[in-house]
């Protein structure tokens, strides 16, 4: 049960950072969402930097998962890759689409507490360095030139994604914008082809 409470409380103020930012956020409208009394909140949080903390600390848990069933445990030709890399995309806009208040935070920062935004930083570098791994291992099994610049692939492979997200799901759905009515498959597809083969978007 206090696991329960604890899980609710973190939803709601999750839902309220997202909507009216930090610093509007108060805990007692928190509370008033969970249908808790104020000490319930003090029991499992100090404060409110704390609860946003463990949201962050959550999120990037889960989100690091995801990108960690992508590592590489064997070689593969170009098309094993691609397939590869759609099916981690795929996971990724899945959880961004499942997840969108997050994404917010993690896209959007939190104004207001700066050991929040450092941990929303540190989990957008931690989130790289899962792409990162997976270039070297993919170099170690020789599917990739052993000169890549891992890091830099990684900071574009980033780049892209979270530009997309960030329009797929945040941004208003424009006439004519490319991403609009897509599903997380079909992006996951695109930018699979597009991380190998560039704008030709093909073998």
């Amino acid at each position: 049960m206090e696991t329960e409470r604890r899980r609710q409380l973190m939803a709601c103020a999750l839902q309220r950072f997202a909507r009216h930012g930090y610093h509007a956020a108060k805990i007692s409208d928190i509370v008033a969402d969970a249908g808790v009394a104020q000490g319930t909140f003090y029991w499992h949080f100090k404060s409110k930097e704390a609860v946003a903390l463990e949201i962050v600390a959550e999120g990037r848990r889960q989100l690091t998962e995801v990108i960690a069933q992508g590592y590489r445990r064997s070689g593969g030709t170009v098309p094993d890759m691609v397939r590869a890399s759609e099916q981690l995309f795929a996971d990724l806009y899945r959880f961004a689409e499942g997840n969108r208040e997050w994404m917010e935070l993690l896209l959007g920062g939190l104004q207001g507490s700066e050991m929040v935004s450092a941990a929303i930083a540190e989990t957008r570098l931690s989130l790289e360095q899962a792409f990162v791994a997976n270039i070297e291992r993919a170099v170690e099994l020789g599917m990739l030139p052993g000169d890549i610049d891992a890091a830099l692939r990684a900071a574009m492979l980033m780049s892209l994604v979270e530009g997309l997200i960030g329009r797929w799901l945040l941004s208003p759905r424009l006439p004519g914008s490319g991403v609009a009515g897509r599903t997380a498959e079909q992006l996951a597809a695109e930018t699979a082809r597009f991380e190998f083969y560039g704008l030709p978007g093909g073998a």
